[in-house]
């Protein structure tokens, strides 16, 4: 993409692109927009020329946003959402609409424990709008850097070596309980933990905060089971548990919720093993109603084991 400023990034052609994108179609937009087709069709050509970037691919009837048109679309989303409720506010009329709230979420925490510590805030009702994003944790700390996102929820703090400002907010930690299925746990649970020595382990990749603290306590134990596969994606991992390719690791916390969901039983407890949750967020003090909700749900009824 083409350097750009603020003096040469044209809001008008950036609204027709908004438009269409949200519309599917040029014909659509026309009708949003009380323009004709040509006109529209211009002005995007003129922004996809400054940006140096396709925004837009054709499927059948319908405009596909491209790579870099989800990028564009997410803050042009963004700009005019507050846009209009800018102009509502001054005209004197009350936008009526929820206050946005947009959570980065790191693909490495797992889903069950995630919808717990969100329930606080989902609670909240139809005062929020809640916006919930899923991708690795130095894309979603790059977002918060840019106001894109309120809150980035990870089971890492903030490393000093990522150039953020932002705070770490410990929400909780908990130990892990090893799971399986009922032929699996039968015939893994006596003289746990050592009967882990070779047994099926499905487990979690390199990257994770949970797979750290595993491989650190199997290597003060000697301990050393047999890894089936490794696996980024924590709710694919818990999916292969539960069809008995392997043991599998998750949070005590919500070790209810797993038993209960993927309908596997408890092999043992690893307390020895921890797991970490953090809100990161731009403010040291934490003051956002919806994230207040949370940390209080987090400290006063999840982590309480």
């Amino acid at each position: 993409m083409r350097p750009l400023s603020l003096t040469t990034l044209n809001l008008q052609h950036l609204l027709y692109f908004w438009t269409v994108a949200r519309e599917g179609t040029i014909a659509r937009a026309t009708q949003r927009l009380h323009v004709t087709q040509p006109t529209i069709s211009g002005q995007l050509r003129v922004l996809e020329r400054s940006l140096g970037e396709k925004l837009f691919v054709r499927r059948g009837r319908l405009l596909a946003l491209t790579d870099v048109g989800e990028t564009v679309f997410r803050y042009a989303d963004e700009i005019f959402t507050l846009g209009t409720e800018l102009v509502e506010t001054l005209n004197g009329q009350p936008s009526g609409r929820p206050q946005r709230f947009v959570v980065g979420i790191s693909d490495s925490l797992p889903k069950v424990t995630t919808y717990r510590l969100l329930e606080p805030v989902l609670a909240l009702g139809d005062a929020l709008h809640c916006i919930f994003r899923i991708d690795k944790s130095e894309r979603l700390l790059a977002d918060l850097a840019l106001h894109a996102v309120d809150l980035v929820l990870s089971d890492t703090p903030l490393s000093p070596t990522i150039k953020v400002r932002a705070y770490n907010h410990l929400l909780g930690e908990s130990g892990v309980t090893i799971f399986g299925t009922q032929a699996l746990a039968q015939r893994h649970r006596r003289g746990f933990p050592r009967s882990l020595d070779g047994a099926p382990f499905v487990i979690p990749t390199a990257n994770t905060a949970l797979r750290r603290s595993l491989d650190a306590w199997l290597a003060d134990t000697g301990i050393r089971p047999h890894i089936v596969c490794e696996v980024e994606d924590v709710a694919l991992l818990q999916v292969l548990g539960q069809a008995g390719i392997g043991l599998f690791a998750a949070p005590t916390v919500v070790a209810d919720d797993i038993r209960a969901r993927y309908d596997v039983r408890t092999v043992g407890r690893l307390d020895a093993v921890r797991e970490r949750f953090y809100a990161i967020s731009v403010e040291r003090r934490l003051t956002h109603p919806a994230v207040v909700a949370m940390q209080r749900g987090a400290k006063s009824r999840l982590f309480v084991e």
